[in-house]
């Protein structure tokens, strides 16, 4: 890894743990800049990587471009009226992923092991959220549902790598958005948004790692 990545991954971890901070204190004005500052800094330090697959880093650009424009729309204050474009962003940003993490490796049997964990998980906490959904916001069933199966499929594609940083990287934004529906449709936790951010940034961080 050359001095122009460890630099930029530094400089994306401290902006990361600002909007973090920011996050605890409810400092919107500096979420608003850290928040996608920290995607931005993270893109550069993937575009500056020397990939094991130049492809799949392309298309991890894209995801982490979406991801960028999903995290505007959440945090955006009329919840209602965008957090369906910002579910959407990242349904394309794990879409963008899936190809990319085949490029890195793909084994068949690690894969359904994949499938089998997030089969799991979908069938206790998924099933809890999709209750909370259907009684909180039933419109949004649907592209939850859509959403959930999209992401679980990036996990059993991380799995399938072989990769630590990447089987690490996809447990962790799972474990973000399960929080963020559990959080938003089932019940509200004090802690539940800073642990969001921190789970969701260090799993974006352990896949671009998983390129080299």
């Amino acid at each position: 890894m050359t001095a122009s990545v460890v630099l930029l991954l530094t400089l994306t971890v401290t902006v990361a743990v600002l909007d973090w901070i920011a996050v605890r204190v409810g400092n919107k004005g500096l979420e608003y800049v850290a928040k996608p500052g920290t995607m931005v800094l993270l893109i550069a330090a993937v575009l500056a990587m020397e990939p094991t697959d130049t492809t799949a880093r392309w298309f991890f650009v894209v995801a982490l471009g979406f991801s960028m424009l999903g995290d505007i729309f959440l945090m955006l204050p009329d919840r209602e009226r965008f957090f369906v474009f910002g579910l959407g962003a990242f349904l394309v940003g794990h879409l963008a992923y899936i190809p990319g993490l085949v490029l890195l490796g793909f084994s068949p049997v690690a894969f359904l092991v994949g499938l089998v964990l997030v089969a799991i998980a979908m069938a206790t906490v998924g099933r809890q959220v999709i209750k909370g959904v259907q009684a909180n916001e039933p419109k949004l069933v649907v592209p939850v549902m859509v959403y959930m199966g999209v992401i679980s499929v990036m996990v059993a594609s991380a799995v399938a790598t072989g990769k630590v940083a990447a089987i690490v990287g996809a447990l962790l934004f799972y474990g973000s958005d399960t929080l963020i529906a559990w959080n938003g449709f089932v019940r509200p936790w004090w802690w539940a948004n800073v642990a969001i951010m921190v789970t969701y940034h260090l799993g974006q961080i352990g896949l671009a790692l998983a390129l080299v």
